[in-house]
């Protein structure tokens, strides 16, 4: 799904309240209402009243991880298209492969940078391409 420039309605996933709240003010001081849950559980169901456009997703997180969320978030009648955000502080070609695997659209490295998420949210960041098979096929 390619977002424009104007405001977006933004799910925020993370169990780091600081990293959340600061990536949460950050947006809607960019006009752009925002929503946020500390876990996976709880991002479910925020996201099934909220309808997000876009959520940005912490992949390491306790009990449902990211990765899980992200699986589940796809089934939620409304949200099969929805664009999901992988936040990670790993970057390496397991993480990202699995990211793919599991349905995200993007992965950005923690802490990201608010020109890479006003470039996602503009549609202008490539998406999330799955690694070769040889480096994905030793961690999933």
């Amino acid at each position: 799904m390619k977002l424009s420039e104007q405001c977006r309605r933004i799910l925020l996933i993370d169990d780091d309240a600081d990293a959340r709240e600061l990536l949460g003010m950050g947006l809607e001081l960019q006009g752009h209402t925002v929503a946020m849950a500390d876990g996976g559980i709880s991002g479910l169901a925020r996201a099934r009243e909220f309808q997000p456009e876009c959520i940005f997703l912490d992949l390491g997180m306790p009990g449902m991880n990211g990765y899980e969320t992200s699986v589940a978030l796809r089934r939620i009648t409304g949200l099969a298209l929805v664009t999901i955000v992988a936040l990670s502080g790993w970057n390496d070609q397991a993480t990202l492969a699995r990211a793919h695997d599991a349905g995200f659209n993007h992965h950005l490295t923690k802490p990201a940078g608010f020109d890479d998420i006003e470039r996602i949210l503009r549609g202008e960041f490539p998406p999330l391409a799955k690694p070769p098979l040889r480096w994905a096929s030793r961690h999933l």
